[in-house]
């Protein structure tokens, strides 16, 4: 994958869709209370220095719902939007199960840490995942977290 890019994880992506809409809206909706409208911005830098910025159809699966609120179509439209800007990496669903990390960490998050390396490192807020795709090399993975402003915890 020539080319800075990045994956950013479902909770980030849910920052991401959430404060472009309004960044007050951060600290505020049901997904993202526990980020500052701050990490917001730390995290829309963090992706503008990017070239690309690459999801997994299971992340975007996540993302979506845990957005989806049939009261406001805003949250799916600006999801579209990140959509269309991303490069989506397809790892098979049978790949990842034969992952000694499948059990332990589910489909979605297996996915990631076969996609990730120091080329194309994972950013992410979940503390367990950060260290499953550190043990990838250095460089696999970015611990959000330790940007943060609000020092949201990790782990889901």
């Amino acid at each position: 994958m020539p080319g800075k890019g990045a994956f950013i994880d479902a909770n980030l992506l849910v920052l991401l869709v959430v404060g472009s809409i309004d960044r007050r809206l951060v600290s505020r909706h049901r997904r993202t209370r526990r980020f500052a409208p701050e990490d917001y911005d730390i995290l829309l830098d963090f992706v503008g220095g990017l070239d690309r910025v690459f999801v997994t159809p299971n992340i975007l699966t996540e993302a979506s719902n845990l957005l989806l609120d049939r009261s406001d179509a805003r949250f799916m439209e600006h999801l579209r939007i990140l959509i269309e800007e991303s490069e989506e990496i397809t790892v098979a669903s049978r790949v990842a199960a034969k992952s000694g990390s499948f059990v332990r960490f589910g489909l979605s998050d297996v996915v990631l840490l076969e996609a990730v390396s120091a080329e194309a490192p994972l950013v992410t807020v979940d503390f367990d995942l950060y260290g499953a795709a550190s043990a990838k090399g250095a460089g696999a993975a970015v611990n959000f977290t330790h940007y943060s402003a609000a020092g949201a915890p990790g782990g889901m």
